[in-house]
């Protein structure tokens, strides 16, 4: 039994004040990563200042996996840069490149066309049905900087759920089990 027994007779003789106290270190391990993400959110002005690349569209210049952070500034997009944007009727958002930039003469808002670096066509097709630009409130935020292949980790554990649930397992077990 080795590893495994100990662990079971670990658990069997903890106290209630020990188990108190790892439900509380738990409590505040999560809420100070729901803190630096809400802080984060308004430092850089994007509602997720945080996203993994899922797919090639963007290859050469952002793989599969990698992760962008994003910033949203006042400033008008251009044409050029990488945005992350919704669409309508979907969750999962995009990162492309803006190939083009509409500028409203009425209203001097800007409307923009994205494209993937690797697809060859423009975005139009992703977009709602009947809508040829995204607006503003389309675009979550611009890329400033990335990690490469760092967001891996959060592919495997969506499109391989089991190993998620095994790593929180293994977490809360590891939580539950330390003598601190």
């Amino acid at each position: 039994m080795g590893w495994i027994g100990e662990t079971v007779d670990s658990i069997k003789s903890l106290q209630i004040r020990q188990v108190l106290t790892q439900a509380v270190s738990l409590g505040m391990i999560v809420t100070s990563a729901l803190i630096i993400w809400k802080a984060l959110m308004c430092i850089t002005g994007s509602e997720s200042p945080v996203v993994v690349v899922l797919s090639g569209s963007m290859e050469p210049g952002f793989k599969r996996g990698d992760i962008l952070f994003l910033h949203m500034s006042k400033d008008p997009i251009r044409a050029g840069e990488i945005v992350v944007f919704n669409v309508d009727g979907r969750e999962i958002p995009i990162v492309h490149r803006v190939i083009k930039v509409h500028e409203r003469e009425d209203t001097g808002e800007v409307d923009v066309l994205t494209k993937g670096d690797n697809n060859y066509g423009d975005d139009r097709l992703l977009y709602a049905h009947g809508q040829l630009w995204l607006q503003r409130h389309h675009i979550m935020g611009r890329a400033v900087g990335f990690l490469p292949y760092v967001g891996w980790v959060t592919i495997i554990m969506t499109e391989k759920p089991i190993i998620k649930y095994i790593l929180i397992g293994a977490l809360g077990l590891l939580v539950i089990t330390s003598k601190d």
